[in-house]
């Protein structure tokens, strides 16, 4: 789908509120409510809007663990990736997971409410892992940015 400015400019501001009204988006964007419905309804559609959340202030909520995993496995086999990623996709304390290049294979990015958790997470989704050659966890400190927008391109 090819986006225009109006494209853009709506997704942009709905990447920074998502709950504001179609009234008050067309209005910021400058269309009329109903043009602006249609466009965020054909923005859905294509699967360029894939879903809207709610962010949540952890600080509010309780403690919490954010854990940086480096993982590296011990083959390089298609099939076997595949299937450490069907896992790691069901585990609900990943909250992103990249494969990259390099020496290792996978980042994970997890997040648990103490070590008891994320000894729990390791057990059944790291160790138990045939292929798993090694892993390395970094403790995050301090989340200094977070930041969920995607890049539109100009």
């Amino acid at each position: 789908m090819f986006l225009d400015r109006i494209d853009k400019a709506i997704l942009r501001q709905l990447q920074q509120d998502a709950s504001v009204s179609n009234l008050q988006l067309a209005s910021l964007i400058g269309l009329s409510p109903p043009a602006c419905f249609k466009r965020v309804k054909k923005l859905k559609s294509e699967g360029i809007i894939a879903s809207q959340v709610v962010l949540l202030n952890q600080d509010k909520l309780g403690a919490c663990l954010h854990m940086i995993v480096n993982v590296e496995m011990e083959r390089d086999r298609l099939d076997l990736n595949d299937g450490f990623i069907k896992q790691i996709r069901r585990a609900p304390e990943v909250r992103e997971c990249y494969q990259v290049t390099g020496e290792i294979d996978f980042v994970l990015l997890v997040t648990v409410e103490n070590m008891q958790q994320y000894d729990d997470f390791c057990l059944r989704h790291l160790y138990s892992e045939p292929n798993m050659k090694n892993f390395k966890t970094q403790i995050s400190m301090n989340r200094v940015k977070y930041d969920t927008c995607a890049i539109i391109p100009a």
